[in-house]
């Protein structure tokens, strides 16, 4: 993700934990369908609700059906939270990213999260710059980590952001330099380029340097495609590949290109959930963008502060959105 909060003033950027959300008087969604198709998925008496507040740059949902629970990444904070609907907002996992004893600034904590194949809950660690297991149950969270990703051709990654999941355990992740301090201008990075990489029984493969600024990333059913968001000011756009036989990637092309409303939208493409019928819902400019599987944009889910990143809940009727200072859910039909 791309955190753009972090270019406002100071008064601006913490208005939202001073004021508190009891006196948000907006509609927290506007709905503005473009295809007859995006009614059968969001209705039009969808409702939203503010779930959790207080952060400084809420990232990587992931619901946890098992134990009823969202967590997710507040980035700058460097813990992860979960939400549950008993006990609203607690601390899961901290530190969450970072775990050295350097003093650092910037987005050191963790960013993407996922569930493996054998529900082990898998972190994007931007301060350490790995992707990690966390070595303990989801129901008793330690902050004891196993590193399965930790770099490439002996260059440590930038900051391992978002993450897809293949059925026979393979990984897929996207590498852009957020995490660093001094982003690409960091004396701390190593490789020339930015990655997407997959990790397959221990090795480290990588895929594309073709995107600049890789984000978030998913798998359409049927694990044949793969979708990237690019948060490049100068490319904003969502790209699909093909998967060949030994999961690699081939014939890239744009899904669809969101440069047009970047100039006077707010936020860039950033991370994605496809659904089991293959519509992704992805955030983007201004909120959370609805496509089908052919990129065809079928409507948008409007949210009044940046959005970074989605979740479904197991029956896929409801997201969990990571929306700036906050989360809120939205009950699509």
């Amino acid at each position: 993700m791309i955190n753009l909060h972090k270019l406002l003033p100071a008064a601006l950027l913490f208005a939202g934990l001073s004021t508190g959300y009891a006196q948000h008087t907006k509609p927290l969604i506007t709905l503005k369908p473009l295809d007859p198709a995006f009614n059968a998925l969001v209705s039009k008496n969808a409702k939203a609700d503010i779930l959790a507040t207080g952060f400084l740059w809420s990232e990587g949902p992931v619901w946890v059906e098992s134990q009823k629970m969202l967590l997710f990444s507040d980035v700058k904070a460097n813990i992860i939270y979960k939400w549950t609907e008993a006990k609203g907002k607690e601390v899961y996992l901290k530190p969450s990213g970072y775990t050295g004893k350097i003093p650092r600034g910037g987005e050191l904590g963790s960013n993407g999260l996922g569930l493996s194949t054998k529900g082990q809950l898998v972190i994007c660690q931007d301060g350490d710059r790995v992707v990690s297991l966390m070595d303990a149950p989801l129901d008793k969270p330690t902050a004891k980590y196993t590193r399965i990703a930790t770099g490439y051709n002996g260059k440590k990654f930038d900051s391992p952001n978002d993450l897809a999941f293949m059925s026979n355990g393979d990984i897929y992740f996207t590498d852009p330099p957020y995490g660093l301090e001094k982003n690409t201008l960091d004396p701390l990075k190593e490789a020339k380029y930015q990655g997407v990489y997959r990790i397959s029984n221990g090795k480290i493969t990588l895929l594309t340097t073709a995107i600049s600024r890789p984000n978030g990333i998913g798998l359409f059913p049927g694990e044949k495609r793969l979708i990237i968001s690019s948060s490049d000011s100068l490319k904003s756009n969502w790209y699909v590949y093909d998967l060949d036989k030994n999961g690699l990637l081939t014939n890239g092309k744009v899904f669809y290109s969101a440069q047009s409303a970047t100039k006077h939208g707010n936020g860039l493409p950033d991370g994605l959930k496809i659904d089991k019928q293959g519509n992704v819902f992805a955030a983007g400019p201004d909120g959370i963008w609805v496509f089908n599987s052919t990129g065809k944009l079928l409507g948008k889910i409007l949210v009044d502060d940046l959005a970074s990143n989605v979740s479904f809940s197991a029956d896929q009727k409801t997201i969990y959105v990571t929306n700036n200072h906050r989360v809120i859910r939205i009950k699509l039909r």
